[in-house]
């Protein structure tokens, strides 16, 4: 139970400093879109990247199915 209480007064100073200061609440807008940021780099490396193995595997399956259609096609 007093971890709550903690968590409040830890947040409750954090509120109060961000009514009072306009650079604070600008300090705290700027961290959010820097963590959203971040999570987007994060995002785009898992899903397009060459480097993640994974994705690599992926286009190595794509890249032999087109060059089967591709030999299929050419032997009509």
């Amino acid at each position: 139970m007093t971890t709550y209480y903690v968590y409040f007064f830890i947040f409750a100073i954090i509120g109060y400093f961000i009514v009072t200061d306009n650079s604070v609440a600008r300090l705290f807008f700027y961290l959010g879109q820097l963590t959203r940021l971040q999570y987007e780099k994060a995002k785009w490396w898992v899903l397009y990247s060459p480097n993640n193995p994974i994705v690599r595997l992926a286009i190595k399956r794509n890249s032999d199915r087109m060059a089967r259609e591709i030999m299929k096609d050419f032997k009509k």
